[in-house]
């Protein structure tokens, strides 16, 4: 049975606490694929301005940091942060904050390039949709929005395809689909923000 609830900050926490990579992002081939396939789609594309949610300990902001002027990477796990901070170090262009998205949100903040890699799943269904009404909100005209989620069966508050389909149903009017691809454990989709 799934959560009613989004997951909170503390479940995200106790993960990192217990083990600095609860997901393999470092060692697992799944993570190093997926990695591989979520640059590929951004097709050599430079941005100026990123948002990274749920970076957890920074495998995927390290990569993506060589494709961004500016990148601002968030979680709800300081423990998380912490690894992701070490990680980064010498990468200048990155910053973190510990952040609740939805919840919590940049001020006055519009970017180019918006990453939800493994994230949507964990919110309920209010939650996508305020999610869906902060994204349109912080992503520029002509900006992309890559989501990457698994697709297997989860326990959590929403399936990847659920989650997915949930937000594109919100955004249809705000974004049209650059790239929508499927590998046998999880999807890519690339969403672009259409013109005012």
């Amino acid at each position: 049975m799934r959560p009613p609830r989004s997951l909170p900050p503390a479940y995200f926490e106790g993960m990192f606490k217990g083990t600095p990579d609860p997901w393999g992002f470092e060692t697992s081939r799944y993570e190093q694929n997926k990695y591989d396939h979520s640059i590929a789609a951004l097709s050599g594309r430079r941005y100026g301005q990123a948002f990274e949610i749920g970076c957890a300990n920074g495998v995927l902001t390290q990569r993506l940091a060589h494709h961004c002027d500016d990148l601002l990477a968030v979680d709800v796990s300081e423990t998380a942060l912490a690894s992701a901070r070490a990680r980064c170090a010498g990468q200048h262009n990155v910053r973190f904050a510990c952040m609740n998205f939805p919840g919590d949100t940049p001020t006055g903040a519009s970017f180019d390039l918006i990453m939800l890699s493994e994230v949507a799943y964990y919110w309920d269904d209010a939650d996508l949709a305020h999610a869906a009404r902060e994204l349109v909100a912080l992503l520029a005209f002509g900006g992309d929005l890559l989501l990457v989620h698994w697709t297997g069966a989860t326990d959590y508050p929403q399936s990847g395809d659920g989650a997915v389909e949930a937000l594109r149903r919100s955004m249809a009017s705000a974004v049209e689909t650059v790239i929508d691809e499927r590998r046998p454990e999880y999807r890519l989709d690339l969403w672009r923000r259409r013109p005012a």
